[in-house]
């Protein structure tokens, strides 16, 4: 059960966490007969959501909550706005990444969610169900409120699978917001934006391990890789509200399909979309490093090094980025963990080990990363035939927090150098 454990509640959570402009670009005309989704603080907490600025968007859905009380949007807005600021901390966000790469590097996160930040998760998406519910008493065919009921659903999925490990759970939950999604389409088959969770649950279900599969269709969930692709296509050139997020959820699958260049054209598509988001500027440099390593197998060598060159030159302009406004700066260990990873990706281990490096000394990091980060720079420097500053490396680890599992693979590295 591993593989569903680690890599796809990370997809859902990544799901989430592109879901935070579409609706401020296309809800005046996406949902004509509602003004909530219209309506001006709606719209600024989206944007400031988007911009990763958690304090603003929770003025601004709070506001929408006096305004109207009796509509399912601010709760559920509210919700995955405490979700994305607990999940972004470098110190979750990193793991997630390395897990949704399928990298080893992390492996499972047991970090606990503070009881505070669990109850009000609850308590938001709680009511955001009872007034989709109100709502649904009053018109059984209103389908922006059973919409909404599905993506409360969803929301509570990807909080049980990336925050509380549930798994079970969090398929459970998501089943339940597939099927209301379902129902979305049954009353407007061209509600596409309900398609994105069906399309997502498929390929999720379809993705898994045979064995796996097995239990799971015993237990009522069946799904299909083809399918859920397909459906996930569909979203992203005929969705409204849903369209970008379909695409970059279309990254991830792609690139697990080895469909490099069709990941790439995608995250292009969104980086060009939100130039301020450093998740998507993450999200094209990873895109294009994959893309680069398959050259690499097919002798392009030189396509690849092209390749590689751009996406080295976003992680440098994301270094280099000063604050906005109305954005934070990407946190430093993030953006040098992640191009450290890349580096490696190209045989450069030398100038992995120096980002690696440098994610150390970052003030504002967290501990497991520190530990994590040293850990993978004596992996490099062991990479780069450097033996000497790798066992230095490795002792530093065995000093720390063991997190991950670290002080046993310091000691292996201790023991004879590391290899991929």
């Amino acid at each position: 059960m591993k593989y569903a454990r680690n890599v796809l509640p990370a997809i859902i959570a990544i799901l989430i966490v592109a879901s935070l402009q579409v609706h401020a670009q296309n809800s005046p005309t996406a949902v004509p007969n509602d003004s909530v989704l219209s309506d001006p603080s709606f719209i600024k907490g989206i944007e400031a959501m988007h911009n990763l600025d958690f304090k603003a968007s929770r003025v601004s859905f709070e506001e929408v909550k006096r305004r109207f009380p009796d509509h399912p949007a601010s709760h559920y807005y509210l919700a995955a706005n405490l979700f994305l600021q607990t999940l972004t901390q470098p110190g979750r966000l990193l793991p997630l990444l390395s897990n949704l790469s399928r990298s080893k590097t992390f492996g499972e996160n047991k970090e606990q969610v503070d009881r505070v930040t669990v109850d009000q998760f609850r308590a938001l998406t709680r009511q955001s169900q009872q007034l989709a519910k109100a709502r649904l008493k009053l018109n059984a065919r209103d389908a922006e409120a059973l919409y909404f009921l599905g993506a409360t659903h969803g929301l509570i999925a990807s909080f049980k699978g990336t925050l509380e490990g549930s798994i079970v759970s969090a398929m459970r939950e998501g089943s339940s917001g597939v099927d209301r999604h379902r129902d979305v389409i049954r009353l407007d088959p061209q509600f596409h934006d309900a398609e994105l969770s069906i399309g997502l649950y498929d390929y999720t279900v379809g993705a898994l391990p045979l064995p796996v599969k097995i239990m799971a269709s015993i237990a009522n969930f069946r799904g299909s890789k083809k399918r859920g692709l397909e459906t996930l296509e569909r979203v992203g050139r005929e969705g409204r509200l849903g369209r970008h997020i379909a695409r970059l959820v279309l990254i991830t699958l792609y690139k697990r399909e080895k469909r490099y260049a069709e990941a790439v054209e995608r995250a292009r598509e969104l980086a060009a979309s939100f130039p301020r988001s450093y998740l998507f500027r993450l999200a094209e440099a990873d895109a294009l490093v994959s893309q680069a390593a398959d050259h690499k197998r097919t002798g392009k060598a030189a396509l690849a090094a092209t390749l590689e060159s751009e996406a080295f030159a976003i992680f440098d302009s994301l270094l280099k980025s000063e604050p906005g406004p109305n954005f934070p700066t990407p946190p430093d260990e993030l953006v040098h963990f992640v191009y450290g990873e890349s580096l490696l990706k190209a045989g450069l281990s030398t100038r992995a080990a120096q980002h690696f490096l440098a994610a150390t000394s970052s003030p504002r990091a967290d501990k497991s990363i520190v530990t994590i980060a040293h850990l993978r720079a004596a992996q490099a420097l062991d990479l780069a035939a450097k033996r000497r500053e790798a066992l230095a490396q490795y002792e530093i680890v065995m000093k720390l927090p063991d997190v991950y599992d670290s002080r046993n693979r310091a000691a292996q590295g201790l023991r004879k150098p590391y290899q991929e």
